[in-house]
């Protein structure tokens, strides 16, 4: 069995004069939640609708499922789209079903299926209720369900966490984490590290539509300093930066709100050593942290970097 769910290779897509995707490459493995970053207008919707069969590249190979046509392969896929929206006067067992009969469902396990998945996300006393008559968090998780019950392979899901509130959030990482345990590969863009670093087992970056990075958390951490947050017990003239940036190991020092000190480390340099460093030099301290860098970090070092390196403002690419 091919062990790849999902590949692109030198695929761009343009609208005129404006490159929404340029020459982007990457592969996801069967079975692996992934992580499809960037800001907004950084080209991920236009990438996964050219996945989806929605618009064609200009340039480029996708693979999906090991086809090189999506429509072959459609019932074996799960998308939920950016722009939500339902049938209002539709039922929230009868949407869901409906969605499952359209990937090839028989109507009795269908509807057998949205009402199971209905009672275990918390809804199964809204079955019968009309969309409309939904909360907003309601209906959004009803078509989340519906992108998911016929037990898709491949399930995509652009910004799936948008509007939700914290407890839906919650929820809906739960139920990612859940159909990645059944075997079944996610895709999911989102421009919020926070869900990224806790779900992704790799992801990829984009901005202005180019690659920028592919890999694990980790591997994306260690491309930047390790950083260590501390303030001095007296700084008298705002001397202590000038002492800071003299102790071994530290690369850069930048100064932060209420005396306190951000302190990038040199690659080989340790935080024991600067904290000992900082009491051989007689320096006073009230708070020392030392932290790795998160995903969101990487997040904004990285587009920051490709944002200024493009003097014209970006249009939006999604």
């Amino acid at each position: 069995m091919n062990e790849t769910a999902l590949a692109l290779s030198g695929v761009s897509k343009s609208y005129g004069s404006f490159a929404a995707v340029s020459g982007l490459t990457f592969s996801v493995r069967r079975g692996e939640i992934y992580g499809f970053l960037g800001p907004n207008g950084a080209g991920k919707t236009t990438t996964l609708r050219m996945l989806l069969g929605i618009i064609a590249p200009d340039a480029g190979t996708i693979s999906v499922l090991g086809r090189e046509s999506v429509a072959s392969v459609k019932p074996r896929v799960g998308y939920l789209p950016e722009e939500r929206g339902l049938y209002r006067k539709m039922r929230a067992a009868e949407t869901i079903a409906y969605f499952g009969r359209l990937k090839g469902m028989d109507s009795k396990r269908a509807m057998g299926e949205a009402r199971t998945l209905l009672e275990r996300f918390g809804l199964g006393a809204f079955a019968d209720t009309r969309i409309e008559g939904l909360s907003k968090g309601m209906a959004q998780k009803v078509q989340i369900l519906s992108t998911i019950v016929h037990g898709p392979d491949l399930i995509i899901l652009d910004e799936p966490f948008s509007g939700l509130d914290p407890v839906n959030q919650q929820t809906l990482e739960d139920l990612i984490a859940g159909e990645a345990r059944k075997g079944r590969t996610i895709l999911f863009s989102t421009h919020v590290m926070q869900h990224a670093e806790r779900l992704c087992q790799r992801f990829v970056l984009i901005a202005r539509g180019r690659k920028l990075f592919e890999g694990t958390v980790n591997e994306a951490r260690a491309r930047l300093p390790r950083r260590i947050h501390l303030a001095l017990a007296e700084d008298e003239g705002g001397a202590g930066r000038e002492r800071l940036s003299r102790l071994p190991g530290v690369a850069a020092v930048a100064p932060g709100d209420d005396g306190l000190y951000a302190l990038d480390l040199a690659a080989s340099a340790s935080g024991e050593a600067v904290l000992k460093a900082c009491f051989d030099s007689g320096l006073a301290l009230r708070r020392f942290d030392l932290s790795e860098p998160s995903l969101h970090d990487v997040f904004v070092s990285f587009v920051g970097k490709a944002e200024g390196a493009h003097a014209a403002p970006a249009r939006e690419a999604a």
